[in-house]
């Protein structure tokens, strides 16, 4: 039998000789979020002018983001799937680009035949175990599907990266060029929790009951809601991303997963992202699992779990109950992300339900997010046919299987009261009545 430890040392090499391996790439990608090797980042910047035009695709990153800066535009040009704050400006402008697409069918652009087929793919993973495995640690979504199929593999070895369990794991036989690194994972603590979140959090918590499998998604709401989950029984967890939050719940036994009819006695994710808490806690815990995106974020898969329920965030919402998760200032934000599939997915749940929630105002409360209509050119990331539930600081609207009036007087009863009145005027126009 093939010795891995002899492969390993023939392998092993410097960050710059391993950029030099790929310099006739066309297109690349990084390991998602926590998983992306800064150290290879780096060396890929310090060997730009080996590239032209590199089409770098990926979702969203921790780190600098130098390439998609527009003095690094000659040799590379980023492509996201997802944007973030240091990725953003690149989306918007003439040297980068955005591509549209849910979360769960990101894993099938990347494959061999997908239309985001790579050259070469560049991640960190755990140390290797006896039988040379090496864990994907910290995100699983389109990062394995993404370095099973590209034609070069080039990984950093860390010793911090947690050793998690599930569909995560990939051999050294698998890896092409291996830099031996320790660096520390980044982390992202828990956002602060406003009085508007608390209210939001509360009612979604309402809306949850025994025994329920939850979705949370990123910010300060779902943050808010695991605050208000304390005296509940037997919640599970199915979520494209697990938190500190999430621990603290398991911890206080409030989360335990015994209800679940599907992966029972487990806490299913795609993705890790939080403090050294949350990586300490799952490292060789064989509670958490982490499996490809199109697994977990499949809708599906998803339905499979009774008493599902998805809770994610908005930045607008018009008056059919349309949403808008992604776009800001006539300008790419975010992405649709994994919403459209837990939105879908948790409302094919038998007993399931989909949550919708956000603050009533932006913009210190000078402007609604609860909207008669999108401005032009603004993309619907729910459609009116999906939404299901509606939570602002106001209370909640049960939109699904209302009609256009009713679910323009439930969405102005929980508008902020300064928009009510303009929002009611212009309902009546367009109904006559309400």
């Amino acid at each position: 039998m093939k010795n891995w430890r002899e492969s390993y040392k023939a392998k092993v090499c410097t960050p710059d000789e391993a950029i030099q391996k790929i310099k006739n790439a066309k297109r690349i990608s990084f390991g998602h979020i926590c998983s992306e090797s800064t150290v290879l980042t780096e060396a890929l910047l310090r060997n730009k002018k080996l590239f032209k035009k590199l089409e770098i695709a990926h979702l969203l990153s921790l780190g600098k983001s130098e390439y998609a800066r527009e003095e690094n535009s000659e040799y590379f040009r980023h492509n996201a799937l997802f944007i973030g704050p240091k990725t953003r400006e690149a989306a918007n402008s003439s040297y980068g680009d955005y591509t549209p697409t849910f979360f769960f069918e990101t894993a099938k652009l990347f494959e061999k035949d997908g239309e985001l087929a790579l050259d070469a793919m560049l991640l960190q993973v755990s140390s290797p175990d006896e039988h040379g495995y090496c864990s994907y640690g910290l995100s699983c979504d389109y990062t394995k599907s993404a370095t099973e199929n590209a034609k070069i593999v080039i990984a950093q070895i860390n010793k911090f990266v947690p050793r998690t369990f599930g569909n995560c794991f990939i051999h050294i036989d698998d890896i092409d060029y291996i830099i031996e690194e320790d660096t520390p994972i980044p982390e992202v603590q828990p956002p602060v929790v406003g009085e508007v979140e608390k209210k939001i959090g509360e009612f979604c918590a309402s809306l949850i009951k025994d025994g329920d499998t939850l979705q949370l998604g990123i910010g300060a709401i779902p943050v808010a809601v695991l605050n208000f989950l304390k005296d509940k029984k037997d919640l599970g967890i199915h979520s494209e991303m697990i938190s500190d939050g999430i621990v603290d719940l398991i911890n206080l036994g409030v989360i335990t997963n015994k209800k679940k009819n599907l992966n029972p006695n487990k806490s299913i994710a795609t993705f890790l992202m939080g403090s050294k808490k949350l990586y300490d806690y799952a490292n060789n815990n064989p509670a958490i699992e982490l499996h490809p995106v199109d697994y977990v974020n499949n809708p599906i898969i998803i339905a499979q779990n009774d008493n599902m329920v998805s809770i994610n965030s908005a930045i607008q919402i018009d008056l059919m109950g349309q949403v808008n998760a992604e776009y800001v200032n006539s300008k790419q934000f975010s992405g649709a992300g994994g919403q459209v599939d837990f939105v879908r997915g948790a409302t094919m749940s038998k007993g399931g339900k989909s949550i919708i929630a956000l603050p009533s105002t932006t913009a210190k409360g000078t402007i609604s997010r609860i909207v008669f209509t999108f401005d032009e050119g603004v993309p619907v990331t729910t459609s009116r046919n999906d939404v299901d539930y509606i939570v602002t600081e106001y209370g909640i609207a049960h939109l699904r299987g209302k009609t256009l009036r009713e679910r323009a007087k439930l969405l102005i009863e929980i508008a902020h009261p300064n928009f009510r009145e303009e929002l009611r005027k212009k309902a009546l126009e367009k109904f006559g009545t309400l």
